[in-house]
């Protein structure tokens, strides 16, 4: 790799024309099967950026590590991310003989859930808008990986030097590519302010029988204290075996990790097709295979979760027709189960306008009702106001895109954000005019399973 690496970055630095310019390269290559897990857990001697990232099927995994560039932006984020990272487009070097998702030139991150409500020290390490396109990528896709690195040139540096540097730091990645057996357990558990919480809910409800607001998603948090600091790569693996139909998530900045297992896409772009997901209203999975059958036909025909789950169906139609076309929609939800929860789910299939990037769908779509309420400015305002939660990025778009017009983004739920010995877990529910304070308590207790049965072992 190291000879093929020195003769393409000589190439990049070739074309450089000024002193001045530094340009960024981009270059991929087939490698021997790797365990994206393990090169995760590898990263962590490098005390540098890692992202981890896998879609629903786990076929196709991404593991970044390090930071060549990072496109953040605090205001009118969407809009300055997509011209950010249009620049870096327009202006890298990039060799990829592969038409794969995810190699070449790729980026991974997300997006607090509020920029507007003001961040609190649980959220240091997590800006408003962050992207980062690593030093380090592996795909693994279709059971065949590959490996892109990505660095900055000038015109007086030596591809060689260069090269020697970044083939033996990959090399020191697949050394210590080995997942942690550790375990750690829970000592301590304490709830933010429940009964507070359910009074939010309360006065929620009261305002929507009086007004027009039909919904709002109300969030809380569980603290965690752990009895040691606690291995990211682990609880990945914990997580891969037990949320196998989730998309399986970690982003490590600085000492602070935000990872989860969540079943909810926003939004997927393959060249120009599209597919969202509207996953809402929520039932817990039986013990036994005719008390699953009997909650499924509950959930299915429960006022409630239904008019919820179409109150997202109708705000993902209405946001993806002014960037798509020949969009299709079923009539009728289905039951998608999953571990420890079944949720109502209905796919939305579309075509991208020409014109249309996927983060100006992301910028329609966040927050669909299933997190932020209805109507959305209305629903928000109340949940800033009233919500104890910094939520950060809990809810909010979390994914990658690339250079091919290949993205996916997904709603970071089922999540919570790990600082050492430490760990703070999120969840949420869907909020109408008749809810019961008592009942979607004991739904966020539900949702905090996920993430909590794998840390308590």
């Amino acid at each position: 790799m190291e000879k093929k690496l020195t003769l393409l970055l000589d190439e990049a630095i070739q074309a450089i024309e000024s002193d001045q310019e530094r340009r960024l390269v981009s270059v991929t290559k087939r490698v021997t099967d790797v365990n994206p897990l393990a090169f995760f857990a590898g990263g962590k001697r490098l005390r540098k950026t890692r992202c981890f990232w896998t879609n629903n099927s786990q076929d196709f995994f991404m593991v970044g590590i390090g930071c060549a560039h990072a496109i953040t932006a605090e205001k009118r984020r969407f809009e300055q991310t997509h011209k950010q990272w249009k620049n870096v487009l327009a202006q890298a070097w990039v060799h990829n003989p592969y038409d794969v998702p995810g190699t070449g030139l790729a980026a991974l991150g997300g997006m607090a859930f509020d920029p507007e409500k003001p961040a609190t020290r649980l959220w240091k390490h997590f800006k408003t808008s962050q992207f980062i396109i690593p030093e380090f990528v592996l795909i693994k896709y279709e059971e065949k990986c590959y490996m892109t690195i990505h660095a900055y040139v000038g015109r007086h540096d030596s591809a060689q030097k260069l090269a020697v540097y970044l083939s033996k730091t990959v090399r020191r990645l697949l050394a210590h590519a080995q997942i942690p057996e550790r375990d750690v357990a829970v000592v301590k558990k304490r709830e933010i302010a429940p009964e507070k919480w359910k009074e939010t809910v309360r006065k929620a409800t009261e305002i929507m029988k009086k007004g027009t607001i039909k919904k709002i998603v109300l969030a809380r948090e569980l603290r965690l204290q752990l009895s040691d600091e606690t291995e990211i790569a682990r609880i990945l693996q914990k997580l891969l075996k037990t949320q196998p139909n989730s998309y399986v998530f970690a982003f490590v900045h600085g000492n602070d990790c935000f990872l989860g297992a969540t079943p909810e896409r926003l939004v997927k772009v393959e060249k120009q097709s599209l597919l969202s997901t509207c996953l809402a209203g929520t039932a817990p999975r039986g013990r036994t295979k005719e008390e699953d059958a009997a909650i499924k036909r509950e959930l299915l025909n429960d006022p409630k979760n239904r008019e919820e789950h179409d109150f997202v169906v109708r705000m993902i139609r209405q946001a993806i027709e002014e960037t798509c076309h020949d969009i299709t929609i079923p009539d009728t939800p289905v039951v998608y189960p999953f571990k420890n929860l079944q949720h109502l789910y209905t796919p939305v299939t579309a075509t991208l306008n020409a014109n249309q990037s996927v983060l100006d769908v992301v910028e329609r779509l966040h927050p669909t009702p299933a997190l932020g309420g209805v109507p959305r400015a209305e629903a928000l305002a109340f949940i800033r106001e009233h919500e104890v939660l910094d939520r950060g990025w809990y809810g909010a778009p979390i994914g990658w895109m690339d250079d091919k017009q290949n993205a996916e983004l997904a709603v970071a739920i089922r999540s919570g954000l790990i600082h050492g010995d430490e760990a703070s877990l999120f969840a949420g529910c869907g909020v109408v005019a008749d809810s019961d304070p008592e009942a979607e308590y004991d739904e966020t207790r539900i949702k905090f399973l996920p993430m909590l049965s794998v840390l308590e072992g």
